[in-house]
């Protein structure tokens, strides 16, 4: 697997600021972040359509502030990869959705998808991080293994992310065991299911509640444990997703102090 450069590195992932980018990176910056993951998408600071000059640009204003652009959110196709490598960016990151044709054709598609990513993946030596997420996307540790064991983890990798395996009922320790050989990038979220009915109706009805890293389904304390007991040195990327959206920046700086805590001690 892939290896950060010595010490703990965080990122995050910056949809919920749609400021200007040196506003962004000085925010970032003060923050304490060392990266970002940016989103390439329609109102974002880098659109699809400009990628192959806007990505490249985003990179040298940002390291202007002292901030590295470790992962994208974007499209997995051509141009994006080709932008990722000019500017320097090692992952992008994608998620795999359970189409209407269900979900082992939706298995066969995206690997035919992939396949035909790969050389180009290798030519500009980016990877494409592919993460996990409940609902009607690939959820699970072992579903994404099955998705992409059969590639080079320098092609197509997995970026784990607790949170949804928590929602999911998938421990930590054992997600972790078997996304460790293809494992890019951890994810760092919270949440738990938050019931929207009372108990008279005739069947519940639950949804998401995006929390902080103390309070959700996932244990971070469990997934540090696991983690610093292999020896992982990748980056960490906070998602900074709340359904608090509102005091979304003060609860992102606690979630980067309790993180500081657990993978830095």
């Amino acid at each position: 697997m892939a290896m950060a450069e010595e010490g703990v590195r965080f990122s995050v992932f910056t949809k919920r600021w749609k400021m200007p980018l040196p506003e962004l990176g000085r925010l970032v910056a003060e923050m304490g972040f060392w990266g970002v993951e940016l989103p390439v998408r329609s109102g974002f600071q880098v659109e699809p359509e400009g990628v192959a000059k806007g990505l490249p640009a985003a990179a040298k204003v940002l390291a202007d502030c002292g901030v590295t652009i470790h992962s994208v959110a974007g499209p997995a196709d051509e141009p994006t990869i080709a932008a990722c490598a000019e500017a320097g960016v090692e992952v992008l990151r994608v998620m795999a959705k359970i189409g209407d044709d269900g979900y082992l054709a939706s298995e066969k598609r995206l690997r035919a998808e992939y396949d035909a990513l790969v050389p180009h993946l290798e030519s500009c030596g980016v990877t494409l991080g592919v993460q996990n997420h409940c609902g009607q996307w690939v959820g699970s540790a072992i579903g994404l293994r099955r998705l992409i064991e059969q590639y080079d983890r320098r092609h197509v990798a997995a970026v784990y992310d607790p949170a949804h395996c928590g929602l999911d009922g998938e421990e930590p320790d054992m997600a972790i065991d078997v996304l460790w050989d293809r494992l890019c990038l951890v994810n760092l979220k919270n949440a738990y299911w938050d019931r929207t009915n009372g108990p008279d109706a005739a069947a519940a009805k639950w949804r998401w509640h995006w929390t902080t890293g103390r309070q959700g389904l996932a244990s971070w304390p469990a997934v540090a444990a696991e983690l610093k007991k292999r020896g992982y040195r990748g980056v960490y990327c906070l998602s900074a997703e709340y359904s608090d959206e509102e005091a979304g920046d003060h609860l992102i700086r606690e979630d980067l102090a309790f993180a500081k805590e657990l993978f830095e001690g």
